[in-house]
């Protein structure tokens, strides 16, 4: 698969280069440093944002405050994720709980560990595996860092003014991706209830 992205990538890159070459030869390098510039810029502003985020889930974790997490969406967590162990929840607890402050690349590590602990060793991905990857890929966003990040990072005179929609909209698609993974994890079963009953 990244064999390809990889071609796929160049190919756009060298299409889009000869394109240019023939249409404005005159702003082929100038284009390609303003945007060079434009990408280092931006690189290193959201490695400040990172630094400071990443320096706080250190914090959380050396303060026990992850287990505190755990205990406070453990209700919630034992319903949407079949009861996962102790370790398992704190992992989701903090993939969560980084994924709602805007921060999607600092949790990734916590999401691949607790994906580890929810796989029971079947050939298929369970709810409980599907509904992480749902949470993560919709992740009510309180605080869009990263956005706000590349916002300021771009000049815009108001770079705050993204969190009340960013709220509505994650709130929006994380409640309609958990309805989802339960209505067709149901039909799904009562599927194969059906093909059960039938070969016998």
């Amino acid at each position: 698969m990244g064999d390809y992205l990889n071609k796929i990538w160049i190919f756009l890159i060298v299409v889009s280069i000869t394109i240019l070459i023939f249409k404005s030869p005159e702003n082929v390098f100038s284009g390609i440093l303003t945007a060079t510039q434009s990408a280092l810029n931006l690189s290193l502003t959201l490695c400040g944002i990172y630094s400071v985020w990443l320096g706080l889930l250190k914090i959380v974790e050396q303060s026990g405050l992850n287990q505190k997490l755990a205990k406070l969406f453990k209700p919630l967590i034992r319903k949407l994720f079949d009861c996962p162990d102790d370790k398992t929840a704190s992992l989701i607890a903090l993939n969560i709980s980084s994924n709602m402050l805007g921060i999607g690349n600092a949790s990734t590590v916590m999401g691949i560990k607790a994906m580890k602990g929810l796989d029971k060793g079947a050939e298929i991905a369970n709810r409980a595996m599907i509904m992480l990857i749902v949470i993560n890929a919709t992740s009510i966003q309180l605080l869009p860092t990263t956005i706000i990040g590349m916002r300021s990072a771009l000049n815009s005179v108001n770079p705050t003014d993204i969190i009340l929609p960013s709220i509505i909209a994650t709130m929006v698609s994380t409640f309609s991706g958990i309805i989802l993974v339960f209505l067709i994890s149901k039909l799904i079963n009562r599927l194969k209830k059906t093909k059960t009953k039938g070969n016998l």
